[in-house]
């Protein structure tokens, strides 16, 4: 889905916190992918545990390339509660240039649909 940034700031974490459930209860990730104009950023959160408390973030960067880190839940709510609910002006503003062709999305997928290094 585009990411929702018309939506008010309850209903993103409500957004966020089923996302989370969801992925601590079934085989599914979350994806949030980024387009600036010549860049484009997919960061995926896979539960590490089976309790919820432990995700697996993995970030690729067109640039840099991959990199995997084991973060904690308060750490995932906050990075996607933060993603969902920046402006689209925001891409534009930070990149200095028109907006992507393209808007941000985020997506909840089968793990083995998941693409990785």
């Amino acid at each position: 889905m585009t990411v929702p940034t018309d939506r008010d700031h309850a209903s993103v974490v409500t957004l966020v916190e089923c996302t989370l459930v969801e992925l601590t209860h079934e085989a599914v990730g979350a994806v949030f992918v980024s387009r600036q104009v010549g860049r484009s950023t997919r960061t995926q959160y896979v539960a590490a545990d089976d309790v919820g408390e432990r995700f697996q973030r993995r970030h690729f960067d067109d640039r840099l390339g991959w990199h995997e880190t084991t973060v904690p839940r308060g750490t995932v709510r906050d990075e996607l509660i933060t993603q969902l609910t920046r402006s689209a002006s925001t891409s534009v503003e930070r990149a200095g240039e028109r907006a992507a062709s393209e808007p941000d999305t985020f997506v909840a997928k089968p793990v083995r649909d998941l693409r990785t290094p």
